[in-house]
């Protein structure tokens, strides 16, 4: 039986090369073959106008090149959760489990919810408790007024004993009096009060009747919710090439640990993100492994509009999730021969930093693309451990700033903390004048400019930024045009703030110049290297307090 899930390519692909090992799917070059198949894929969609609609909005897509048991090469496409109301369309894999079984888990559990979410708005909307919180509005507005008539009168009772006072000399008897009805009446105005809020407390009371009932509901809506959480992602089996399954809530459980990462937590227990295992990678791999076709390589690319504050531009390849698809891949490529993590397979190049400027008070490096500026989770190496190296006698070697690994250009270094400090209070104070030189791909329309984006991070995929105009951070950038040249631009970028990735996410945000920065693997698509480098810098310097300006032209 023909499998309609695995498409042959379309053109011939024998003289393409098979990739040697599986992609590390969190970062990655799409191999050719993948590239292909994407634009298949998108063929494909563009011949369904029932599909278009939805798609143009914003969506995942994945691809996944295999080989089946007769040695043929071809494909596999998936989107990421639903597409149209539905989660298994002919031409794309299925779910790894079907939420939207009529008559699944899934499904019952849902319906249940949803019977509680119409009482609780029944409740809500009833007659009844309308009326008490009409009735209820209605007294506190009439006692307000009785109760600021009642002061207005005590303003003219108190005013007309001053005048009294000042009018002639009163006697003890006519001062005692006068007193009296001053107490009078603020203890009256207490006793209104208190009589106002225990009429008030009755109609309260019968609200608080309904309150209640609408408090427990929710309290069961959100127990059932995280029962059913609990019954699904038991029930999201996946496999990896070892032949091995498990549930999402063993992977989840068993990655935190291994990797002594603090797990989400609900009131109940552990609970893998909303949506893990929906996403394109999981349900490819699983569609591979039951098929029994051998994974070659994958990718994953972006079809429509770019979510309000993410950077996703149509038809460029993105990495894999972290936070739902890390733990869920970690254990789905096992007994795969997969590439290498970048980041992990650090460069064992000894070679010291070139230095650009160096004096007995600081040093100024070009960091080359591709090295940490300080040491990393995954590995020791770094532009300070290579510098500590270089300086063995200088104890207080520090770098003054960062920058991204990807981004090469001049760094600050300190030979003391006198002169660190220094140079951190003029970072500090925005007196430090940087200028990168980037390539971009796009139509920078403007010859210059500012661009002006708060940025914060992305807590749910870590390192991506996001913009966000309402909780992000300042951030300004100014850009002036230098080149044009076959589709690309070269741009002079000086950052006014200094906030991660905010070059990469100014260039790329359409919000912003919408034209990535070539070779920008979490903004717009893979290169040979990030084209992003800093071409100088200028400050005061903390000793001679001249303006220094330190130079080092960019390699591409």
């Amino acid at each position: 039986m023909i499998d309609k899930r695995f498409h042959l390519f379309s053109h011939d692909v024998s003289s393409i090369e098979l990739p040697g090992q599986f992609t590390y799917p969190f970062r990655y070059v799409p191999h050719p073959l993948c590239v292909m198949a994407a634009q298949e894929v998108r063929q494909c969609a563009e011949r369904h106008s029932e599909w278009l609609c939805e798609l143009n909005e914003g969506k995942m897509l994945g691809v996944l090149v295999a080989k089946d048991c007769n040695g043929q090469v071809g494909f596999l496409a998936a989107f990421s959760g639903n597409l149209c109301g539905s989660n298994n369309h002919y031409y794309f894999v299925p779910p790894v489990y079907n939420l939207l079984a009529p008559c699944g888990e899934f499904k019952k559990g849902e319906d249940e919810i949803s019977h509680i979410n119409q009482r609780i708005v029944a409740i809500e909307r009833s007659l009844a408790l309308e009326a008490l919180n009409r009735q209820y509005d209605a007294t506190k507005q009439c006692h307000s007024q009785i109760e600021n008539d009642y002061r207005q009168q005590m303003k003219k009772a108190k005013e007309r004993r001053e005048t009294l006072r000042q009018s002639r000399e009163l006697s003890k008897t006519e001062r005692d009096a006068l007193i009296a009805e001053s107490q009078y009446q603020k203890a009256e105005l207490k006793r209104l009060k208190k009589r106002h809020d225990e009429e008030l407390n009755e109609i309260r009371v019968q609200i608080d009747i309904f309150e209640h009932e609408i408090q427990a509901l929710k309290t069961e809506r959100k127990l059932k919710s995280e029962r059913l959480q609990q019954r699904i992602f038991h029930l999201f089996q996946v496999k990896n090439a070892q032949g091995e399954e498990k549930d999402l809530i063993d992977i989840f459980k068993t990655f935190y640990k291994e990797h002594h990462v603090l797990p989400r937590y609900s009131s109940m227990s552990l609970v893998p993100p909303s949506g893990a295992g929906e996403c394109c990678a999981p349900k490819l791999l699983q569609y591979a492994y039951n098929h029994h076709l051998h994974p070659l390589c994958m990718a994953e690319f972006w079809w429509g509009k770019s979510p309000i504050g993410e950077i996703l531009h149509h038809g460029h390849f993105y990495p894999a999730c972290r936070s739902k698809c890390l733990p869920i891949l970690n254990f789905m490529l096992r007994g795969l021969d997969v590439e290498p993590n970048p980041l992990e397979n650090y460069p064992d190049d000894e070679e010291m930093p070139v230095i650009v400027y160096e004096d007995d008070w600081l040093v100024a490096v070009d960091k080359p693309a591709g090295m940490l500026s300080t040491q990393g989770k995954l590995h020791d190496d770094s532009l300070q451990a290579r510098l500590k190296r270089q300086f063995p006698h200088i104890t207080t070697l520090t770098l003054a700033h960062r920058l991204d690994m990807d981004t090469s250009g001049i760094v600050l270094v300190a030979k003391s903390m006198e002169v660190y400090k220094e140079l951190q209070r003029q970072f500090v104070a925005h007196t430090v004048k940087k200028c990168y030189i980037a390539v971009v791909a796009g139509n920078v329309v403007a010859q210059e400019g500012v661009i002006s984006l708060p940025l914060r991070c992305d807590i749910e995929n870590r390192p991506r930024q996001l913009v966000d105009l309402q909780h992000g951070k300042k951030a300004v950038t100014r850009y002036r045009v230098l080149e044009r040249k076959e589709g690309k631009v070269r741009i002079e970028f000086q950052p006014i703030t200094g906030r991660t990735h905010q070059l990469r996410v100014h260039a790329s945000s359409p919000q912003g110049l919408n034209a990535p920065i070539v070779g920008d693997m979490l903004y717009g698509q893979a290169d040979s290297r990030l084209h992003l480098h800093a071409q100088s810098v200028t400050f005061i310097h903390p000793i001679t307090r001249k303006t220094i300006t330190i130079q080092s032209p960019a390699g591409f």
